[in-house]
């Protein structure tokens, strides 16, 4: 399961990342519209209430990880009634100081470390559905020195800083993935990874994209008949299982296509075509341009971002 997560998370990019302490006193509540971006945050002391549009609200207590990995709109505030506050997640603040929220005197009652980050693959929308809306991991305190971890990198300006924060925000996906319970979770990466058949097609098709892979082919690898198989594919991922091959594949594929070094019959080859003329119909198809205009495009990407 955890190299499946891995590969997942290795293609989704992390980086970017952004940290601020948050804290609420008395009557307080605040509610963000939609941002689409992950965010994260862990509860260092007290307790709150969160309400994720869709979701049943939580209680977060100290010690809780949340991880958002869309962030829909959201409602975080103490237990008395009250009229939160709007909130626009795409206004940065300018500081990283701790936000307070409620009555400015006093104690708190709740102190958050919360932030967020970017995903730059091409596939982050496909990616991302795989996952659950909202991941809550109660008492998790290897997750919690994580996102300290995070929030005191994000604030330095030392040598390698960027390449440690998405170290970081890697390995704190994995690990929030990997102990998120799976029990009611939605048709997803998940739940298909926590059945234990469904998993064994998952591996396959991950570690081996250049395989021929059929129904019946992953069938046999999942000990099951192909339509006992497909049926609890789809029940568990949530699309049949030669959609998700095909989806996986073209995601390998954009990120080959992005080396220099590899050419076009090498990159067919490593993700299950006989030639290139066939891997170029089939990207063509899925992504809606030819592999070698795509490449070109991500190639210019970068320099145009050094050039800005």
């Amino acid at each position: 399961m955890a190299d499946a997560l891995s590969e997942v998370i290795a293609l989704l990019q992390p980086s970017a990342v952004y940290a601020k302490g948050i804290s609420g006193a008395g009557r307080w509540g605040v509610r963000y519209t939609p941002f689409g971006q992950p965010s994260f945050c862990v509860v260092l002391e007290g307790c709150c209430r969160l309400q994720v549009d869709g979701e049943a609200a939580v209680t977060l207590d100290a010690g809780d990880v949340v991880l958002l990995p869309a962030t829909p709109a959201f409602t975080l505030s103490g237990f008395e009634p009250v009229t939160p506050t709007p909130m626009d997640p795409h206004i940065d603040p300018t500081a990283t100081d701790e936000v307070r929220h409620g009555s400015p005197e006093g104690p708190v009652d709740v102190r958050l470390l919360g932030g967020y980050f970017e995903f730059d693959s091409p596939d982050a929308a496909l990616l991302v559905s795989l996952l659950p809306r909202l991941v809550h991991v109660r008492n998790a305190q290897r997750l919690a020195m994580l996102v300290q971890l995070i929030g005191e990198e994000s604030k330095q300006q030392r040598a390698s800083r960027e390449l440690v924060l998405t170290r970081l925000v890697e390995v704190l996906l994995i690990e929030a993935l990997r102990v998120a319970p799976s029990d009611g979770a939605p048709p997803g990466l998940l739940r298909g990874l926590a059945d234990p058949r469904v998993a064994l097609a998952l591996r396959d098709m991950h570690q081996h994209p250049d395989r021929p892979w059929t129904i019946a082919t992953l069938a046999k690898s999942a000990a099951l008949s192909r339509s006992a198989f497909f049926e609890r594919f789809v029940q568990t991922v949530g699309m049949p299982p030669m959609e998700y091959l095909l989806a996986w594949r073209m995601a390998v594929a954009k990120r080959l296509l992005q080396r220099k070094d590899l050419g076009l019959a090498h990159i067919a080859e490593r993700v299950g075509y006989g030639s290139a003329s066939a891997f170029s119909t089939a990207f063509r198809r899925s992504v809606g341009q030819p592999p070698g205009r795509y490449a070109r495009l991500a190639a210019a990407q970068p320099e145009q971002a050094r050039a800005a």
